[in-house]
């Protein structure tokens, strides 16, 4: 198996244009159709909705250009892994890796599987959770949930099979799903935006309120109440701006790679944080705050598409999220096999990780992933996961950009073709900002987030065990 690993070697046949479709396709999923119904909820008011939208896009922005100078000094397969361990040790970057198999990655790819198959029933009913096919005691197998791992087995098969058919894939999907997109942004402009609903929402466009769905009223926040707003509305954006550093795991195949995942990662967050805001704007031009918090199962993309498209409009953004969704996991499935190859190749990892097969790609860590991920299907514990993953993404995207500081004393004299725009300044804020999240979401959403961390943690004692077993 080593002479097998040996033969065979990465190929660098993704350009920038690839690697932008990968950051791109890889960002946007379902969470911009859904997530600004719970965002209007909590902080209740178009200014503080299209506010946090900036915010996020903002913090994302600058992590991404911050990357770039790591992206650019250590442009090999498994990305922040890897600037983890050149920061700081193997137990960070192993810490950061037990959280991304357990969690982060597998966790993201069960959850974008099953908005694929939720969007699938609208088309076709008998794929929808409500279709049980087995049951026993508190288990049960549902379609949908067979919907989910089929496209998660599917999308593995493909990767497994080359970087070429993957990269064809992604880039084609991705191009659909930004047009489609920009479409949906247009026509609600053109064709459904109403200026009494435009007014109306920005009459008290600072005037932060909460809404009780259940109880349907509106209560005024301050304080407090409007910092626990702000956290937990901002859980959804950032989730759904997460995903953008999937490029760097696979820059082991990209070309010129000190210039091009660098770049690959502004281009990508900039497009999809130019999308999001846009997209946030149309819903408030279309919709009353009303609609927008009280849309059907979150779906305010449906709500808008409907004065657009009229009946059809359920359809048009089924099939839209389905071909979001299918990229998204695409981007997802590729990246995050070369982290555990990565791993492997440090013996953090199951050893035949770190083996490429006659594609040149780490066919057993794709598979060990699609296994995982199909489970987390199966648990339908996906929703719990996603609230408390981003707490781990945050922790570890400020040490890594905190490892920037570290390597500029560490290695002062290391080769840097590209270097953070704005450091320190930038890097700095992203830094403070991130940090006052993360406590704001420990303070009030402990039950979830607290469960992110602990996950994490648990990996402390599995590393000591795995270097044990090393030395055996």
């Amino acid at each position: 198996m080593e002479k097998q690993s040996e033969e065979h070697s990465f190929v660098r046949a993704l350009g920038l244009f690839d690697g932008t479709m990968l950051v791109v396709g890889s960002m946007i999923g379902s969470g911009i159709f859904i997530v600004s119904s719970d965002i209007v909820r909590q902080v209740g008011s178009a200014g503080w909705l299209i506010a946090i939208w900036i915010v996020t896009a903002i913090v994302t922005m600058i992590a991404a250009v911050s990357y770039g100078e790591l992206s650019a000094m250590f442009p090999n397969a498994g990305g922040q892994y890897v600037y983890l361990k050149e920061a700081y040790n193997k137990l960070v970057a192993f810490l950061f890796g037990w959280s991304f198999f357990a969690v982060i990655q597998t966790g993201t790819i069960a959850a974008v599987g099953v908005a694929f198959s939720k969007f699938a029933a609208y088309l076709y009913s008998p794929v929808s959770d409500k279709h049980i096919l087995f049951s026993a005691g508190s288990f049960s197998l549902n379609a949908a949930q067979l919907v989910s791992i089929g496209t998660i087995v599917l999308l593995t098969y493909i990767n497994s099979r080359g970087v070429k058919d993957s990269k064809i894939l992604q880039t084609v999907l991705t191009i659909i799903k930004i047009l489609s997109l920009f479409g949906l942004i247009i026509f609600g402009f053109t064709l459904a935006a109403k200026a009494d609903i435009w007014n109306a929402n920005w009459a008290n466009a600072w005037s932060p309120r909460s809404f009780d769905l259940k109880a349907g009223v509106w209560s005024a926040i301050g304080g407090k109440a409007l910092v626990s707003g702000i956290a937990a509305a901002m859980v959804g954006s950032l989730f759904s701006s997460d995903a953008w550093n999937g490029v760097t795991f696979i820059a082991g195949e990209i070309k010129n790679p000190q210039r091009n995942v660098g770049l690959s990662l502004f281009l990508g967050t900039f497009i999809v944080s130019l999308i999001y805001i846009l997209a946030n704007i149309m819903y408030v031009a279309v919709l009353p705050l009303q609609q927008i918090a009280t849309a059907a199962d979150d779906r305010v993309a449906v709500a808008a598409a409907q004065p657009v498209f009229g009946a059809q409009g359920t359809i048009v953004i089924a099939v839209m999220i389905m071909v979001s969704t299918f990229a998204c996991n695409n981007g997802l499935i590729m990246a995050g096999a070369r982290v555990y190859y990565t791993m492997a190749k440090d013996r953090l990892f199951f050893k035949k990780a770190g083996v490429l097969n006659r594609f040149e790609v780490p066919a057993w860590a794709l598979w060990i992933q699609c296994f995982w991920a199909s489970a987390l299907c199966l648990t339908g514990k996906y929703g719990d996961l996603l609230d408390f993953v981003i707490i781990i993404v945050l922790i570890f995207y400020i040490l890594t950009i905190i490892g920037i500081f570290i390597l500029r004393k560490k290695m002062p004299d290391a080769d840097r073709p590209y270097k953070a725009f704005g450091y320190p300044f930038l890097p700095s804020v992203y830094i403070v900002v991130a940090t006052a999240i993360c406590i704001a979401l420990l303070i009030f959403k402990t039950s979830t987030c607290g469960w992110g961390v602990a996950i994490m943690l648990a990996g402390i004692p599995i590393y000591y065990i795995t270097k044990k077993v090393e030395k055996v």
